[in-house]
């Protein structure tokens, strides 16, 4: 992959894509571009955007569903997000009332999705990145099954990343695209190599089912395919996710087996692995270039007075 400048404006490292946005409001927000690059042809399991409030005083990461979705299930996953802990979680904090059109928002920061990063970066991420994108999104996914839920929706295009580490969104893709019992296969949004295959036939997701998907994240990372063949995997983890990714779950590690891997042996986990450096020069330049465009967007304000223009003298 080469580096893919300017694909989507802000998201990308360029300019906000004014054309694009059409100062389009959605809720209480307007849009000013486009968080994913479509020229990366990963699914996304919903339409992201970077958005202002029309009042001017906040900024966030807005989220809607695709068109054909089931806007009530979207909304009952973004809801259930709001509960989420973990060092990587990234709840909702605002929602769209139930009779209104669905959206939901949270806080933004700087942020790249894990496939623009990769175009970003020109390829695959270094090992390091990996191993420290790996442990902090598996301690976050233990934390959340510690709460009794199941994640149902890690893929590339779920994980984005900022400078102080990940942070996991799209909570729920798998059961807001179709209810249990429903083959799952193909459906708008969902990557299928990362989809667990027992969640694809319309199977309830489970714990297991993430480790699974986590795996094939950590696979696109490290070498740009969801399914890679085993030889193509780091030899430093080859072993761990090509257990994480086996159709049978119970042959799958658990995530504390899965970071303990990952970390190698190192009981700080991804505490050490997420020190300055992480994340390689160009992903950084990018989010910094991202942050500088966002901060300068010029959106309309509401309630902004108008230009006062100084009358025109008149001749005597």
């Amino acid at each position: 992959m080469q580096a893919n400048e300017g694909a989507t404006g802000v998201a990308a490292g360029g300019e906000p894509d004014r054309a694009t946005a059409s100062r389009r409001q959605v809720g209480p927000y307007r849009v000013i571009t486009a968080l994913d690059d479509p020229r990366t042809r990963i699914p996304v399991p919903e339409r992201r955007y970077i958005a202002r409030s029309v009042d001017g005083r906040h900024t966030v990461l807005l989220s809607l569903p695709h068109p054909g979705g089931d806007p009530r299930r979207f909304l009952a996953e973004a809801d259930g997000s709001r509960y989420l802990l973990g060092p990587c979680a990234a709840p909702a904090t605002a929602l769209a009332a139930s009779d209104r059109p669905a959206w939901y928002a949270r806080p933004y920061l700087p942020v790249l999705p894990l496939p623009t990063a990769l175009a970003v970066h020109g390829g695959p991420l270094p090992e390091r990145t990996v191993r420290a994108l790996g442990t902090a999104l598996a301690e976050t996914l233990a934390v959340l099954h510690g709460q009794g839920l199941t994640f149902a929706g890690v893929s590339p295009a779920a994980v984005l990343l900022a400078a102080d580490g990940p942070r996991l969104t799209c909570y729920g893709a798998v059961r807001a695209a179709a209810p249990d019992g429903t083959p799952r296969s193909g459906l708008p949004g969902l990557e299928p190599g990362s989809l667990p295959p027992e969640q694809a036939s319309g199977g309830r997701p489970r714990p297991l089912g993430d480790v699974y998907a986590l795996g094939a994240t950590l696979a696109y990372a490290a070498t740009g395919h969801t399914a890679p063949e085993r030889d193509e995997l780091p030899a430093a983890f080859r072993t761990a996710l090509s257990r994480c990714l086996t159709r049978d779950p119970g042959a799958r590690p658990s995530l504390a087996e899965l970071a303990d891997a990952l970390a190698g042996g190192d009981p700080s986990g991804s505490a050490t692995l997420l020190a300055p450096g992480w994340l390689p020069g160009r992903v950084i330049a990018a989010l910094a270039h991202q942050s500088a465009a966002v901060l300068t967007a010029e959106i309309p304000v509401e309630g902004a007075a108008a230009p006062v223009t100084p009358p025109v003298p008149q001749p005597n």
